[in-house]
């Protein structure tokens, strides 16, 4: 049972919703987003900025702000677009700081723009530099969080929890969830080395003091006779820690890249991007039987009907 309700002021609505509310998550650099229309009545009175809050069966699925409302001449209903507060990271600025984690800069970003903070996990390496210059904070959180997980192998997930900013690692997202052939309608897969494969990771730093260009390359030549050779290339601005680097690119980057996306399965208002769920399916060249991480998630509500496409990475599984 979905209840949806705008508030205005003072004033709470549970407006008439027509069928078809779609909520999208997405596991890094998008808000969530919730799509919906309302009947228009004599009563009902909202405007842009206003809190917004969807329930499933106990469960809040989303609460954020309205930032669209759309009206088409002749009909009695308003399309409205809510994001959540995560909206604001696609705030831009200059930050330049030393020692901070990425937890650190997460809670020193959240102070500076007024969001609301919920539990943010402490990611536990510390960045040397953070220089970040006219980008947006969700860049800048995910540099932070890309660079953590190079160092560390840790992941961690950024998202809104109700209203509340929340970081957590990964590892304990996962859910007593299966996506089968029984819960999926259908898929889309998909592999391919055309995108974030890479099997030539070449790392350069400008050495001023030496006056030269110094080199770390980690490569494998198997790989590169089966595929050809496809080359990462990065400037890197200090020397320290490259050749570790360009070792765990190549680790991170050197394979085929797998998408899998199921579609109409059965609903669960638990599930978010960076969800883990335990998929099992023949996709032909492999089968599946493992925990999967949601990269995105749309959820679609029709009257007592909810499903959710879903698309899944994990394993060789790359977004």
């Amino acid at each position: 049972m979905a209840e949806l309700l705008i508030q205005n002021g003072s004033t709470i609505y549970y407006p008439a919703v027509e069928e078809g509310i779609k909520l999208s998550l997405e596991r890094k650099g998008v808000p969530g987003k919730l799509d919906f229309t309302v009947v228009e009545d004599d009563t009902l009175n909202f405007q842009e900025g206003n809190p917004v809050k969807l329930t499933v069966n106990g469960t809040t699925m989303f609460y954020g702000f309205v930032f669209t409302k759309k009206r088409t001449a002749g009909d009695a209903t308003i399309d409205v677009t809510a994001y959540d507060q995560t909206r604001y990271l696609k705030n831009k600025d200059t930050f330049i700081a030393e020692g901070l984690k990425a937890s650190d800069l997460i809670k020193r970003l959240a102070m500076d723009f007024r969001l609301n903070l919920g539990n943010i996990e402490d990611t536990g390496y510390t960045l040397e530099t953070i220089v970040e210059e006219n980008q947006t904070l969700f860049d800048m959180i995910q540099n932070s969080l890309d660079e953590t997980l190079l160092n560390t192998g840790q992941l961690f997930v950024l998202y809104d929890d109700g209203g509340k900013l929340t970081l957590k690692n990964i590892n304990s997202m996962k859910l007593n969830l299966l996506i089968s052939q029984e819960t999926g309608e259908s898929f889309d897969y998909e592999s391919s080395i055309d995108e974030q494969t890479y099997n030539k990771i070449k790392l350069s730093y400008n050495n001023e003091e030496s006056g030269k260009r110094e080199l770390y390359v980690a490569q494998d030549g198997d790989k590169m006779n089966e595929w050809g050779v496809l080359q990462y290339f990065e400037d890197v601005q200090t020397a320290t820690g490259a050749a570790a680097k360009a070792d765990a690119l190549l680790k991170l980057y050197d394979q085929k890249t797998r998408k899998l996306t199921v579609k109409n399965a059965f609903g669960d208002p638990r599930v978010r991007a960076g969800s883990a769920v335990v998929v099992a399916l023949d996709l032909g060249d492999i089968t599946t039987q493992n925990y999967m991480v949601v990269e995105k998630v749309i959820h679609t509500l029709n009257g007592e009907e909810h499903l959710m496409d879903l698309t899944l990475i994990g394993g060789e599984f790359i977004a």
